[in-house]
């Protein structure tokens, strides 16, 4: 056998249809279609987009696919055998398939006994003829047919020849694919091997598997299935599924590539499996897992002296595989467990050199944990802990000068509640004082100060605000409780956090907005090509955090 093929892995990747089953996942039509596209871009082998019989929207995605060409990947409609008691040639479910237009498809059949008598209440000689006749009708429509084998491995300790009895009438019809389903996803890896070794010796066929995560071992099967031999793997990106979800092909392709040398994705492309990632879980309108394993945010991310020390002299000290392998970035955390270590591997990030100025990186240590103790977390606000870093070395620029602040809570006769905030600014000598309205305090400051300063920095229209956390960190003291704000924005190329902490939640937010403004401005300019604008030469107000 070529040894290229002998290594390679077939994806089937079912985030279309298995993972759209999701408790809060919907995909619209136009979602399928680009999310089709990205999967042929990154080389998926087998593409399940949906179930034609379920409803018109999956009828109307196949449609729409008919006319698109893909380079790489084969579209697959997803069925079930002939219901029980209906000729294979009048089954409307079947008919479906076939109108479907997929280059291939894969229809589910019941390999248990209990599930064959119990659920379906059929014989076992029916189901087996179920079987047959709709893998063989379908032969003559389609060149390649896969059958899903559900409940397989349960049913296989239930009655272990009849499981396999299904495997061969499938096989014999012509299936080729048979893929075994963890369908109730309670299998263990030892369970995975002692059934495999035991198939592998009564067929001769080409297997996948299909795992689902109710014992939290999808992927550990998965992996463990591709060292007996079995040559597909279904999956879905970042394991959305039905329940506890399905087998993260985001962990399974990657350990597969790196890891047993097996082929999985078109060369090369395994490098952008991280930005397919976060596409994905963007389209879905899900917040992305920041410890998933090799495309979460935090995959790569130290925070310990120890360990970022040990990391700056050699990766593999604390990281099992290069992070850009998988098209991601090691990030350097700083905080209250932070060394001098990770302090000069972030200042040099932003270009910054402090390997011989050691002072300085004890006053910026010594000033994150001042704050770190009153409740500031610079993990998730680099923008903040940068313009610390700027403030202590000199670098950091002064953009305008806050006089004051005002913010006005009304609620009107018809219920609506109203803010109005009113800043007063200085940029070079000039006294600046502009007033706007906004669904609420934070939302209005945002666009008084924006309207204050936009004439002198046009660049400010391309920061946006994305995200704001409110979190409080004592919640004993009630109202009176200290909060942390979180303000995470973007410029449309780079994000960034910044963070501020008080016992009013309007100076809190205020200390955000302001860090997340300064910011950008600093950097919005080489994100862009952009330059942005003047500089007031004036200091900040001393009673900002970054004093310390």
């Amino acid at each position: 056998m070529n040894k290229d093929l002998k290594d390679k892995i077939y994806i089937l990747d079912t985030t279309l249809r298995d993972g759209a089953q999701k408790a809060d996942i919907s995909f619209s039509v136009d979602d399928k279609i680009r999310l089709a596209e990205k999967f042929d871009d990154i080389g998926i082998d087998y593409i399940e987009v949906g179930f034609p019989a379920s409803n018109p929207k999956e009828m109307e995605v196949f449609e729409k696919l008919k006319g698109k060409k893909f380079e790489y990947s084969k579209i697959v409609a997803f069925g079930m055998t002939r219901y029980k008691n209906v000729k294979v040639e009048d089954d409307s479910n079947i008919k479906q398939l076939i109108e479907s237009g997929a280059d291939a498809v894969c229809i589910v059949g019941k390999s248990s006994e209990l599930q064959v008598l119990k659920v379906i209440e059929t014989t076992l000689e029916n189901n087996l003829d179920m079987i047959a006749t709709s893998i063989k009708y379908l032969k003559k429509y389609f060149p390649e047919v896969m059958f899903d084998a559900e409940h397989f491995f349960d049913g296989f300790y239930e009655n272990p020849d009849y499981a396999i009895e299904t495997l061969k009438v499938a096989l014999e019809a012509g299936a080729d694919y048979l893929c075994l389903c963890d369908t109730n996803g309670g299998m263990l890896p030892h369970n995975v091997i002692e059934i495999l070794d035991r198939v592998n010796k009564k067929i001769r066929a080409t297997i996948g598997v299909h795992f689902h995560n109710d014992s939290g071992c999808a992927v550990a099967n998965s992996i463990i299935a591709v060292t007996r031999g079995i040559k597909m793997v279904h999956g879905t990106i970042n394991g959305y599924g039905e329940r506890c979800g399905n087998a993260d092909l985001c962990q399974v392709i990657p350990n597969l590539e790196l890891k047993l040398n097996k082929k999985c994705l078109k060369e090369g492309n395994l490098q952008h499996i991280t930005s397919l990632s976060r596409f994905v879980s963007e389209t879905a309108n899900q917040i992305a897992n920041p410890g998933q394993p090799f495309v979460g945010r935090n995959a790569f991310t130290h925070k310990g002296g120890m360990h970022v020390s040990g990391v700056s002299k050699l990766s593999t000290a604390f990281e099992h595989v290069p992070p850009e392998a998988v098209g991601n970035t090691r990030q350097i955390l700083i905080s209250e467990l932070s060394g001098k270590k990770s302090v000069i591997l972030r200042a040099k990030e932003f270009g910054i050199n402090l390997e011989d100025d050691l002072e300085k990186v004890s006053e910026i240590l010594n000033r994150v944990q001042n704050l770190e103790h009153k409740g500031y977390q610079f993990e998730a606000a680099d923008g903040s802990f940068e313009l610390l870093v700027r403030e202590v070395t000199g670098t950091k620029k002064k953009f305008f000068k806050l006089e004051s602040f005002r913010v006005l809570d009304e609620k009107k006769e018809d219920g609506r509640m109203l803010s109005e905030a009113t800043v007063k600014v200085q940029i070079n000598g000039d006294r600046i004082i502009e007033t706007a309205e906004g669904n609420g305090p934070v939302n209005a400051l945002d666009k008084a100060l924006r309207k204050a300063i936009l004439s002198r920095y046009p660049v400010l229209s391309k920061i946006t605000l994305t995200d704001f956390k409110v979190r409080v960190l004592d919640e004993k003291k009630g109202t009176a409780a200290v909060v942390r704000v979180l303000i995470e924005s973007s410029d449309g190329v780079k994000s960034w956090g910044t963070i501020g902490v008080s016992e009013n939640i309007i100076e809190a937010s205020w200390e955000a907005l302001e860090d997340s403004i300064i910011y950008g401005l600093m950097n919005v300019g080489e994100n862009t090509g952009e330059n942005t604008g003047e500089n007031t030469g004036e200091n900040k107000d001393s009673g900002n955090k970054n004093s310390g």
